[in-house]
């Protein structure tokens, strides 16, 4: 039995325009992952799709019954995940005052970010004595270039010792997310995290709607909410040793709130057309409803819910 850590990022520390960069961790035991791995591969199967799961690229709704049910069986399974917050103006701050480049400062990041979070994952599992730790790092030619892997790799064997953990970091390595399905998940849990804090859900854009429509369908389901606030945990660094936790409920309220008072207007709305406009075709009611096709099952979503069948009820089937 071996333990494993996915890690990934958003955003860069120099990134122009970005407050915050977001860095993630997932682990979980081996036979979990890999069960959860067989699980995501068969929905894909099912639904006929072999394209990766990415929340950035998620700006059609074609792929909502996929990123719906991988999200509803991971948030349900033993989900460990971490994602660290680093302010990008304390980080720049204090190497303007260290007189360190931007590429020095990310050096020196890349070390201890990681190792933080790692470090996190294990720190408060009940773990057998000697299990081995794998990670792995989503595929970036500048961790190859810092030599990433093996600093990782040393810092963490440090504090299995010094902390008496009696694990070994057998491995970290690079790979590919098409590869990977536990990186693929990583990226889409951060990715909507990153959504809801930077409240991504504010923009009138398309992409922004259709990812807020996924999301919510996600958390109103069954008990998603409560499990995603306690099996995902935020920290925040803002320029110290020391890291703040943040409930994710400060940002779970919010875009359900927004998200609501937005579905009330449009049901209206749609409520309205269907009353003038009876029997028509679905295709009708999206243009009387002045939807792009990228945004069709949105519209089904809050017919099903007007005529009492539920909002995610084809999702569930």
């Amino acid at each position: 039995m071996s333990f494993l850590i996915y890690f990934d990022e958003a955003n860069k520390i120099d990134q122009p325009g970005k407050e915050y960069s977001y860095y993630g961790a997932y682990g979980g035991i081996d036979t979990i992952l890999a069960s959860i791995t067989r699980s995501v591969r068969d929905i894909h199967r099912a639904l006929n799709t072999r394209s990766e799961l990415h929340f950035r690229e998620y700006n059609h709704d074609q792929y909502l019954k996929k990123y719906f049910k991988v999200l509803n069986h991971v948030i349900n399974q033993d989900v460990n995940i971490n994602i660290l917050v680093v302010s990008n103006t304390e980080a720049q701050a204090i190497a303007q005052q260290m007189n360190l480049s931007m590429m020095e400062l990310r050096n020196l990041f890349y070390i201890k970010i990681p190792e933080r979070l790692f470090y996190g994952v294990t720190r408060h599992l009940s773990l057998p004595n000697n299990i081995d730790v794998k990670i792995s790092v989503d595929r970036n030619d500048e961790y190859r270039v810092l030599r990433l892997y093996s600093k990782i790799k040393e810092q963490m064997n440090a504090h299995s010792v010094y902390r008496n953990k009696r694990y070994t970091i057998q491995s970290v390595r690079s790979q590919a997310s098409h590869e990977s399905v536990p990186l693929q998940i990583i990226d889409t849990f951060m990715g909507i995290v990153v959504f809801l804090m930077e409240q991504g859900y504010a923009e009138s854009s398309d992409a922004s709607l259709i990812k807020s429509d996924l999301i919510y369908r996600f958390l109103s389901e069954s008990e998603n909410t409560d499990r995603f606030q306690k099996q995902i945990k935020l920290f925040r660094w803002e320029g110290n040793e020391t890291l703040s936790e943040i409930p994710v409920s400060n940002f779970l309220s919010k875009f359900m709130a927004y998200k609501t008072k937005y579905d009330i207007g449009e049901m209206i709305r749609l409520q309205s057309i269907l009353l003038h406009y009876p029997n028509r075709s679905t295709r009708d009611y999206r243009k009387l409803m002045e939807y792009p096709n990228t945004r069709l099952r949105m519209l089904l979503g809050y017919k099903d819910e007007i005529e009492g069948r539920g909002r995610n009820s084809f999702l569930l089937t």
